[in-house]
Formats: structure tokens, sequence, C-alpha cells
């Protein structure tokens, strides 16, 4: 049976992994839309959304199942509880992506405007999302609080492009519907980040066994000790 319930759990990451790795095609792509101006690439983000949906669904069925028959307890419990909040997370990376995507297709069609920050803004965002699911699959807290620390980049970043869409759609009325657009598009960025920060709290709590969100100390502990914690549940 414990043979059986590890091998349950390394198909669980797997799963994740597979999810975040859709996520991130899927972003990488709708913001290629926007930045290319290649609306042909709306049917594969929708496609993608699909696969991630479905992989929503089958993963918290998993983690339901692995509860309910092998009733876990410390790490494999937190392992389970981070997967079905990751889970919930990379479902709305997708949505984020699906939104960008569609509002690229608008633009497309409309003359070009200035894209502030919004490719900076993809870096960031799709760092942050790659290295969490690095962090969740090697169990690195350093790693994660490293995203976590970068969400204020991708935070400043918005704001710069607002101002700039802003003062743009001021001095000329016929930008404020194109300028709207690629507002919204720096929303969905900064909110993916804000899903890849969750990712990395959820690590953070899974390794070391303690919950962070709303912390006025968002780094409480060093990967070291991580490995120590890991060492005496063991």
């Amino acid at each position: 049976m414990k043979r059986h319930f590890d091998a349950d759990l390394d198909d669980l990451r797997g799963s994740l992994l597979r999810m975040g790795g859709l996520c991130e095609e899927m972003v990488q792509s709708a913001v290629k839309v926007v930045i290319e101006r290649d609306e042909s690439r709306l049917a594969a983000v929708q496609e993608w959304e699909r696969q991630v949906n479905a992989l929503h669904i089958e993963i918290d069925d998993v983690c339901l199942r692995l509860i309910a028959l092998h009733q876990p307890a410390a790490g494999d419990l937190r392992l389970i509880a981070a997967a079905i909040k990751i889970n919930s997370d990379l479902e709305r990376v997708g949505d984020q992506a699906v939104n960008i995507a569609e509002t690229g297709v608008y633009l497309c069609k409309e003359p070009k405007i200035k894209l502030g920050d919004i490719p900076r803004m993809v870096q960031v965002a799709v760092g942050m999302l790659k290295d969490s699911l690095d962090a969740f699959a090697r169990g690195n807290v350093d790693l994660a609080r490293e995203v976590i620390k970068r969400d204020d980049e991708e935070d400043r970043l918005k704001s710069q492009t607002f101002n700039e869409l802003v003062y743009l759609m001021q001095s000329d009325a016929s930008a404020i519907q194109r300028g709207m657009g690629i507002i919204l598009i720096a929303r969905n960025l900064e909110r993916i980040a804000d899903h890849a920060t969750n990712i990395a709290e959820d690590v953070i709590f899974m390794v070391l066994g303690k919950d962070i969100r709303h912390s006025a100390d968002p780094h409480p502990a060093s990967g070291m000790e991580g490995a120590d914690a890991k060492l005496k549940e063991g």
C-alpha cells in the first residue's frame, strides 16, 4: 500500500507539472497574439485550455481519493493540500491566458498601439510561474522565496504601463479602446504573477508546514531549515 501511495504521489506531481507546462505555453502564445499580431494562435490557446480544464478536474479527483483511501499525515497531507491549491491557481492562469489572447485578437484588427512594459511583464510573469513550479518539483524553499520577491516588480511594471496608457488615452481619444485593451492585458499578466506567488507560498507550506499568507514576513525560513524540517519528519 505504501509503495502504491508513493507512486500515486509521484503521478500527482507529474500531472501538476504537466498542467503547469501547458499554462506556460498558453501564456506565451497568448501574448504573441498581441506582440506579433498573430490571431491564429487563439485556437491553440483555446485547445490548451480544454486540456488544462480536464487536468483540473482529474487532479482534484486524485487528491480527494488519496485523502479518502490513505488518510495521509504530516508532509504527505501537506503535499496533497498544496496540490489542490496549486491546481486551482494553474486553472486560473489558463483563464488569464485566454483573456489575453481574446483581447489580442481584437487589437489585431485595430491600428498598432504602444504596449508599454507588456513584453517585460511577460518575462517576469512566465519566469515566476516556471520557477514556482520548479520550486514545487524540488521542494526548494529558497527558490519559492525568490518568486515571491519578484511579484513587486510585476506590480511596478503594471503601474508604469497603466500610467503610460492613461496619458496616451487622455491625449488621443481614438486610442481609448485600444489603450483599455492593453491595460486589461497588463492586469491579466499581473494576476498570473499573483498565482505564481500563491504557488510559491504553497511550496513553503508544503515543505515547512508554515502558512505565510498575509504574513508580515513572507520569508520565514531558509532552504536549510526546510531540509531540517523534512529530516525531522522522516
